[in-house]
């Protein structure tokens, strides 16, 4: 679709890089160098503007005031925001105010270009996104993993490029970043397309049985094997096997996986006749395998046959830019899905809200939150009061509805073996014919909690070293950060924000200093 776009940015050069990008595809741009010049060529011709890309830093009237200034004079035009070195709270306060999407300078004309297609497929009158809907049968193909970060972006080109040969692949990220897509697309992508495309759960298997269900079995193998199973290799012959989890594979099953990598060779439990498979082995892991074979727990051999074309996919905490697009795509999916009366849409808010959440869960955690919220909405729009599990993590976002519900009094039966001190803050309901008790814990002073962790000289970093000289500021530095990701439990908004830098710096300090957040006081190897 082509459009007319307005870039409103006080750097020259940045609106000549942003026109010529856009102009590439076929969009008409129009350039205003301040906030001000912004609103008034709004105000004689803004109704011909399908998107515009707005600057956050900016002189006189600055990003978030433009934003809220057009939302308040009812302009409802999809808003790309740029942002520097400003942090996931600038991000955040610009979600609030309205908008669309986020890009962080320097932006690639690829990343601008696919913000602004996706933009314009979104109906604020309808207010829910045009996104194709993937098909539930399972197949995926690589337009259907939503992406508008560079690091998703990277790994989509990996995974690409993997698709034209039969190269092992193994996919690397914690759970529920959409490893199992990945995987589906690289089949899609490749000619084994229409072939079987066989998951295993490596994990959900009980070790006695991983043999068994890869390779198959003979009647009468072992006990309760009352007829002949073909085994997922011989189901995926000709296709893809996907291996999920594969670190919890017992180290003599690995044996028989490795001759069956190597030589394409399997031989069922119970039987020994040999039997040739074709198949694609794609493998996927939530673990350090390099540290498994350290430790002993996987065969080395093993994993330099299946590590040949690694591809890590990063944690949605590291792909902010995601989030939006999800969210809008979780939200139009669900809604269509569960047949909804009216289809639901992720308010500026709620949208603020899930950016600023870490995700520990990732991709999963975010799509069961979008289907229980557009499940129980009562509007149209869903606002940060129907996600109160993830408002309760974080203070900020809490709406004076979501506080009075995170500090009503406990309410017991009366003698009740129950009254006792609850965890800070808790609901419960009010049966007929209970007495009240408040039972309200104060919240926890976060100085006597940092006493009561660490002891007195355990809560001091040293300013000299052993040789009584200065310590380099880049090991203070480190100390601190470390010393915070342990003290606030990794939460990185909070730890960025009490370290007064921005949650991008935050990141790119663990990455220069080695160190892992979720335990933050290991040393690097």
């Amino acid at each position: 679709m082509i459009a007319q776009i307005l870039v409103v940015d006080d750097d020259p050069v940045q609106r000549r890089l942003l026109k010529n990008a856009l102009e590439r595809h076929g969009h008409m741009v129009h350039l205003a160098e301040n906030g001000l010049v912004g609103l008034e060529f709004l105000k004689h011709g803004g109704d011909q503007i399908n998107v515009i890309v707005l600057d956050l830093m900016m002189p006189e009237l600055d990003g978030l005031t433009f934003l809220k200034a057009i939302r308040e004079k009812g302009i409802e035009t999809p808003v790309i925001v740029q942002t520097g070195q400003g942090g996931i709270e600038t991000v955040v306060e610009a979600m609030r105010a309205g908008a669309f999407d986020f890009v962080v300078k320097p932006v690639s004309p690829e990343r601008i270009a696919s913000s602004v297609a996706n933009a314009l497929t979104v109906d604020r009158r309808e207010g829910r996104s045009k996104t194709a809907r993937r098909s539930r049968s399972g197949s995926a193909t690589f337009s259907d993993i939503v992406s508008a970060s560079q690091e998703m972006q990277r790994v989509i080109d990996l995974a690409q490029r993997a698709a034209q040969s039969s190269i092992p692949v193994v996919l690397e990220g914690e759970s529920g970043v959409g490893k199992e897509m990945v995987a589906r697309a690289i089949q899609s992508a490749s000619d084994r397309s229409g072939k079987p495309f066989i998951t295993v759960n490596c994990g959900a298997i009980p070790e006695n049985l991983v043999e068994s269900v890869l390779f198959g079995h003979e009647k009468g193998a072992f006990t309760g094997a009352t007829e002949r199973h073909a085994g997922k290799f011989a189901e995926a012959d000709g296709g893809t096997l996907f291996l999920d989890e594969i670190g919890n594979l017992p180290l003599e099953v690995q044996v028989k996986l490795l001759r069956a990598v190597q030589q394409g060779e399997i031989e069922a439990v119970g039987s020994g006749k040999v039997q040739k498979v074709d198949v694609r082995l794609i493998s996927a892991t939530n673990k350090d395998l390099i540290e498994e074979v350290r430790e002993g727990r996987f065969r080395e051999d093993l994993y330099y046959r299946l590590n040949v074309f690694p591809i890590t996919i990063p944690a949605l905490r590291r792909r902010k830019e995601d989030i939006p697009h999800l969210a809008r795509v979780f939200a139009d999916r669900f809604s269509h899905e569960q047949k909804l009366p009216r289809p639901v849409s992720v308010g500026p808010q709620a949208m603020a809200l899930l950016t600023a959440h870490d995700w520990p869960g990732n991709i999963r955690e975010l799509e069961n939150a979008i289907f229980r919220a557009a499940v129980l909405a009562q509007t149209e729009e869903l606002t940060e009061a129907d996600f109160p599990q993830i408002a309760a993590q974080l203070p900020e976002f809490r709406s004076d509805e979501l506080r009075a519900a995170t500090t009503a009094p406990v309410v017991l039966p009366q003698g009740s073996e129950a009254r006792r001190t609850a965890a800070w803050p808790v609901t419960l309901p009010v049966p007929e014919g209970f007495i009240g008790i408040p039972v309200q814990p104060p919240r926890p002073d976060p100085r006597a909690l940092l006493a009561a962790a660490y002891p007195a000289s355990a809560n001091v970093i040293a300013s000299t070293d052993s040789s009584g000289e200065v310590r380099k500021l880049s090991d203070v530095e480190e100390e601190l950060i470390r010393f915070a990701l342990k003290f606030y439990r990794g939460q990185m908004s909070q730890v960025a924000r009490k370290l007064g830098i921005g949650r991008s710096t935050l990141y790119r300090k663990l990455k220069d200093y080695g160190i892992d957040p979720d335990n933050p006081l290991k040393e690097a190897a």
